[in-house]
């Protein structure tokens, strides 16, 4: 994973056509993960080890778009399709079929599983989360800065994940204009590419949360095209900057993309109690009640599933490099 693409390359390599099922299964993955508060589909795509290689191509995408719309030295044409041909479509494409496939499949059932057992919920995506903040860390270059600045961004953007969390948890707004629905979009979408940042949490703050999936549910298209729109909208106007910030400041981004892990833990300890606003948001933190053991033994299964993963794919990138 620490090989992976930290910043623009000339040329994208080839990628087996044998993983294409795997990176379906690693878009559904993500894709799921948007749809729980609390969990960001980036963290997935960190565990996974296909995050920058995502921005990336991502990169690419919105670079043609670009060209496309102000042109460059290869003019408008030219330089569009120079970025498209570095784009790694054969794992762009599989990831984001993926991804739309678990959102129109899985979101009734993961809206299901965290409101009737939200604690069960909480206890297994607490584990994981966890356990996954070590991947950012795993990925950090030798350090260049101070030891105290490095607490100061770590500590930093725990303290603001957590306090944007306790913001979430807004009475559903049942028939939201559609410029609003556009917006919200625009600015969830972001949290996909952010690691310990949830879309879903955002959503849940302005009301939009149980809208968007019963939209998606009851396949409402008119809806689900605005959301994808303001969507598609947002991710272009932040992929690039977060590519940049990769590139030019790596280390500094990957300890706040660890903090904001951190932080995000504040919404998926499982005792909680009820929420003000939507069923699915966060309540006031309290000491275990029944069940106990179940959410205890989900948070360890998910710490133990993560922390496979890593070690897989550590051994596979020491394979790769020898």
């Amino acid at each position: 994973m620490t090989d992976a693409l930290s910043s623009t390359t000339p040329q994208t390599p080839a990628r087996s056509r044998l993983l294409l099922p795997l990176d379906l299964l690693r878009g559904f993955l993500i894709g799921m993960a948007e749809l729980i508060p609390g969990v960001s589909g980036g963290t997935v795509a960190l565990v996974t080890g296909l995050y920058e290689q995502l921005i990336g191509s991502a990169s690419h995408v919105v670079s043609a778009a670009k060209a496309l719309v102000v042109g460059g030295e290869r003019g408008r044409v030219g330089g569009a399709v120079a970025e498209l041909r570095r784009t790694d479509w054969w794992l762009l494409v599989p990831v984001v079929a993926g991804m739309g496939l678990a959102v129109l499949t899985m979101a009734g059932v993961m809206s299901s599983f965290v409101t009737t057992t939200p604690e069960h919920a909480r206890g297994l995506f607490l584990g994981m989360v966890a356990m996954s903040v070590l991947v950012p860390l795993r990925m950090l270059p030798e350090r260049r800065r101070s030891v105290l600045l490095e607490v100061v961004l770590v500590v930093g953007a725990a303290v603001l994940a957590w306090t944007l969390i306790g913001f979430a948890g807004g009475q559903a707004v049942a028939d939201p204009p559609l410029v609003v629905v556009f917006g919200a979009a625009a600015v969830a979408i972001c949290a996909l590419v952010v690691p310990g940042v949830s879309g879903s949490f955002f959503l849940l703050a302005v009301g939009l949360y149980t809208t968007t999936l019963d939209a998606v549910d009851s396949r409402d298209l008119g809806y689900i095209a605005v959301f994808a729109l303001g969507a598609i909208t947002g991710l272009a106007s932040f992929v690039q900057l977060l590519t940049w910030l990769l590139s030019r400041h790596r280390r500094s981004t990957l300890l706040v993309m660890a903090g904001l892990m951190v932080g995000s833990l504040r919404a998926l300890w499982p005792w909680q109690e009820a929420a003000g606003g939507e069923d699915h948001g966060p309540g006031a933190l309290v000491g275990p009640y029944d069940p106990v053991l179940g959410p205890v033994l989900l948070a360890l299964l998910g710490a133990a599933v993560v922390a496979a993963l890593i070690l897989v794919e550590a051994r596979s990138s020491s394979s790769d490099a020898t």
